[in-house]
């Protein structure tokens, strides 16, 4: 049996998250679930659940690690459910399990979140057309050490076709 792509996908949590993000984000959990690969998200709402709800639709494995202690926390859009109860440091954990790491929108939750996919060289694309922490760094590095490039995406299916073929090389 070979293991699953394991692709975490980040962004606005109900702050902030438009119905720009949330379409683009289910339509990116569509695109994984056909892919065959696993969905990790941080397992709240927003992206999150949007990014969920369209791998679910897709007959998707989703996975929600949660920052609180009590799995009644993540969406319902969660097959298997993580509640870390690290708060915010489960944003490590989120980076860590990834193989890759695909970007809706964010703030500073999610920078935190590209942060440690970038010290530990994971894959990272970004949906493009978003006023967010992540814009800046789209297409460049978060710094000086270069250690991955943020690639730009239009298009969900753009996005996931990048993460799968950066995971892959």
């Amino acid at each position: 049996m070979v293991k699953k792509k394991q692709i975490l996908v980040i962004g606005n949590n109900t702050t902030g998250c438009t119905p720009k993000h949330e379409k683009i984000a289910y339509e990116v959990g569509q695109e994984i679930a056909k892919s065959g690969s696993l969905l990790i998200t941080g397992g709240l709402g927003g992206v999150m659940n949007s990014c969920s709800h369209g791998a679910k639709d897709e007959n998707g494995l989703t996975l929600g690690i949660i920052p609180q202690d009590d799995p009644k926390f993540a969406n319902e859009f969660c097959d298997i459910v993580i509640p870390s109860g690290m708060g915010f440091t489960r944003d490590f954990l989120n980076a860590l399990s990834a193989d890759g790491v695909i970007i809706v929108g964010g703030g500073s939750g999610t920078l935190s979140e590209v942060c440690a996919a970038y010290m530990s060289k994971k894959p990272m694309v970004a949906i493009r057309g978003f006023d967010s922490a992540i814009a800046p760094y789209i297409d460049g590095y978060v710094d000086h050490r270069k250690n991955v490039k943020i690639i730009g995406a239009d298009t969900a299916k753009e996005a996931v076709d990048k993460i799968i073929e950066l995971i892959t090389a």
